[in-house]
């Protein structure tokens, strides 16, 4: 029962229950939340703040009382051909990532390899490599086969950043499949390939955009790799190229924090509109 009677005297009755206390602590945990909310999006919003001023210097309102767009297209002057390329390579980072990673978890999910789960493991292991092993080691690699300064390159070292993952997450979720619909599919006729094309991957939908959404954002806010496998200025991503703006306008704070807004705006709309297919993909190999 939620709640019980109480008789106080003859004829009358008091009624008590978890429905007041739920509510306090309910309203408790809305302000506590609200207020972690606040402290994570301080800083985006002072980022925002600056870069809606005039000002150039450090020193700004906590509430823009002139706001202007000035710093906005500086930031674009100077780093608009650097977005357009982090969006390229992220892109493409996405095409080979998901082209590798989703034939590797079917191999890994459905068939019986000896070793298969040494094999997730090793997976695994290789995401506790520091970055800038990595990128050292391919730097030799891409001087002898001539991959510096290029757009395959970058695009193929920034699908390494999230194939593991990838890898990890798709088995997971094809681990779940029936092996009866990909019989079935056999059955009717279909190869190997064309099972995996037509059923495997469309039931697979969720797990594939989840892993592609993150591999974008690996490669969206690569540095490491945009630093160590380019020496020129014939492919810089967005990140190298705040990392040279701040250096050289250093005074001009506004236009600095306009870039970084720029920056941020693909990755936070590609969260939010596919959020619902994150939360699907990460808990859809969890049930059996």
């Amino acid at each position: 029962m939620s709640s019980s009677t109480i008789r106080t005297a003859p004829g009358t009755a008091r009624t008590t229950g978890p429905g007041t206390g739920g509510r306090a602590r309910g309203a408790w945990n809305t302000v506590a939340a609200l207020l972690i909310l606040a402290v994570l999006l301080f800083p985006l919003y002072w980022m925002l703040v600056t870069a809606l001023q005039p000002s150039s210097g450090i020193d700004v309102d906590f509430f823009p009382t002139s706001p202007g767009l000035d710093s906005f297209r500086a930031a674009l002057d100077s780093q608009g051909r650097s977005l357009l390329t982090s969006l390229g390579v992220a892109l493409g980072a996405v095409a080979v990532c998901l082209a590798l990673a989703a034939p590797a978890a079917y191999g890994l999910a459905q068939f019986s390899l000896r070793g298969g789960r040494a094999i997730v493991f090793t997976t695994l292991i290789t995401q506790m490599v520091p970055g800038i092993v990595i990128a050292n080691a391919l730097y030799s690699a891409y001087a002898e086969l001539r991959l510096v300064n290029s757009y395959l390159g970058l695009i193929l070292a920034d699908a390494s950043l999230g194939l593991p993952f990838s890898i990890v997450l798709l088995r997971a979720f094809m681990v779940s499949i029936p092996g009866e619909v990909v019989e079935a599919a056999l059955v009717d006729g279909a190869n190997r390939f064309t099972a995996f094309v037509r059923v495997v991957l469309p039931m697979s939908r969720n797990a594939l955009l989840t892993a592609g959404l993150f591999t974008f954002l690996f490669a969206w806010s690569d540095f490491m790799f945009a630093l160590t496998l380019n020496t020129t200025d014939d492919v810089k991503p967005v990140t190298l190229g705040i990392y040279q703006f701040v250096g050289a306008h250093v005074s001009d704070w506004g236009a600095v924090m306009a870039t970084a807004v720029l920056s941020a705006v693909p990755a936070a709309v590609l969260l939010v509109v596919a959020q619902k297919y994150i939360a699907a993909g990460i808990t859809g190999g969890s049930v059996k």
